[in-house]
């Protein structure tokens, strides 16, 4: 799954189609949306599905965090599948394992079969966590790579704000209580089966996209493929001769599988222990504890319920915020400085909320933050999201899209992304856990992972900044 597009130096003149580039990769990335939706929607059912199935932290974290299990699954399965059955084609078998997740969840009849539906949603996430991004580099134009790239991330937290506002709305509905009565059901099963709407969306815009012209090539369907290119860029005049390119690269490539990441004794190649670390770290600074628990988080210092929705929501804007940096950003000051920046940023962020954590007070329902330390740890729990969105937030997904060789680039990207959804759900299972352990503990623990991986991106990770997919290897 790649492109052989060139990197022409200097070019900056505006593709003549880019609006139709832009819809592609804008519908592509759609899957990033219900993946953004589908991650957070569950923030706000909760303390619903605590109440209705009464379950301790321990089993609540296990179902919050199963779907992770179910991405993981998809993650590693999509590249294999886009190769046979085509990139459009498994975007629109995730959307509809999406509706299916989503009516499933909003219906369940016992704790076992709300998890069931959740791990269905997992693996919809996965397969779309990996074909936009895959896809994306394969039709953009190569100077304009790495901001169409950054479209999944963009859509992502944009479902991640929509969830929260649509689960703030439904909250008020039903008087500020999760489990309040609401078009006959509660409320946390309206939040989870409104999924089912952005998901006929997303199969509806993966039916009028074109296919990729790398796969079309694969197929044998040279004149598709020309067609294909044409439309994209417009203006090139050797579409032949791109076309001619990609079947002699793809001639000189077998099909690729798990066994082109092995290194002999040493195991997996280096680059793809790059790529596993990128997305590895991406989860242990503990970002999606603030999409997952926020709501949750803030009711456990005294923060009531609706307000904790508001903050909740308000983590969304901001995450909106640092995408859009990050998309300005990314092609202009490159991939390693962004990350580096947002290192630093979530470093100090989640130390002061660990501190701010530290004065915790009371037992039970009685719990409480000083003034101080309440305000230290909102503006703290902001800034980590902040500096998390312009960085590690959209440069993982852009590098996992560029940084493996031609010859692996499907079956490596699965491999970390998969990894990625693997520790997501360490993360996530464990948080319950330790928060009820120690609040302040579990952020430094996310804070030594922040300050770790400024060494990993400095000795490890490679700018890929205007460089030709095919020189990476």
């Amino acid at each position: 799954m790649t492109s052989t597009e060139q990197v022409t130096p200097g070019a900056t003149e505006r593709p003549p189609r880019l609006t139709f580039v832009i819809f592609i990769a804008a519908s592509a990335a759609m899957g990033g949306f219900l993946f953004g939706y589908d991650s957070a929607v569950i923030n706000g059912a909760v303390e619903g599905i605590r109440g209705r199935f009464e379950v301790g932290g321990t089993t609540l974290g296990a179902v919050i965090a199963i779907a992770l299990l179910g991405a993981a699954l998809g993650a590693m399965i999509a590249g294999r599948l886009a190769d046979r059955l085509g990139r459009p084609r498994v975007m629109q078998f995730a959307a509809l394992l999406f509706a299916l997740s989503a009516v499933g969840s909003m219906l369940p009849f016992a704790l076992w079969d709300l998890a069931i539906w959740r791990v269905l949603g997992g693996v919809a996430i996965g397969m779309a966590s990996v074909i936009a991004p895959a896809y994306i580099a394969e039709v953009a134009p190569a100077a304009y790579r790495g901001r169409l790239a950054s479209f999944q991330q963009a859509a992502i937290v944009l479902g991640i704000a929509t969830s929260q506002l649509v689960n703030f709305g439904l909250l008020n509905l039903a008087d500020g209580d999760q489990r309040g009565p609401l078009l006959g059901l509660e409320a946390w099963q309206i939040m989870l089966g409104v999924e089912v709407l952005p998901a006929l969306v997303y199969g509806l815009l993966a039916l009028r996209i074109p296919e990729s012209p790398r796969y079309l090539v694969a197929q044998g369907r040279t004149e598709d493929a020309k067609a294909v290119l044409a439309q994209v860029e417009p203006a090139r005049t050797d579409v032949d001769a791109e076309v001619s390119r990609i079947a002699t690269q793809m001639r000189r490539e077998h099909k690729p599988s798990l066994k082109d990441l092995t290194s002999g004794r040493f195991g997996l190649l280096p680059i793809v222990w790059i790529g596993i670390g990128l997305s590895v770290f991406q989860q242990l600074v503990g970002i999606n504890v603030i999409f997952y628990y926020s709501s949750s988080l803030w009711q456990s210092v005294g923060i009531d319920p609706t307000s904790s929705f508001f903050y909740s929501f308000t983590t969304s804007i901001i995450n909106i915020v640092g995408t859009v940096i990050a998309m300005v950003l990314i092609d202009r000051v490159g991939r390693k400085p962004l990350a580096l920046t947002g290192s630093v940023g979530m470093a100090i962020s989640l130390g002061l909320a660990a501190w701010a954590f530290s004065f915790k007070q009371g037992a039970g329902d009685d719990v409480r933050l000083p003034d101080l330390q309440g305000t230290v740890a909102l503006i703290a729990a902001h800034s980590f999201v902040l500096f998390f969105a312009l960085s590690w937030g959209v440069v993982v997904w852009v590098l996992l899209g560029e940084m493996f060789p031609n010859r692996m680039r499907a079956a490596a990207l699965g491999v970390a992304a998969g990894a990625q959804w693997i520790t997501n759900w360490l993360i996530t299972a464990s948080f319950p856990s330790l928060a009820e352990w120690n609040l302040s503990g579990s952020y430094m623990i996310y804070t030594a992972f922040a300050v770790l991986s400024v060494p990993f991106l400095l000795k490890w990770v490679p700018e890929t900044k205007g460089k030709a997919l095919e020189e990476m290897g």
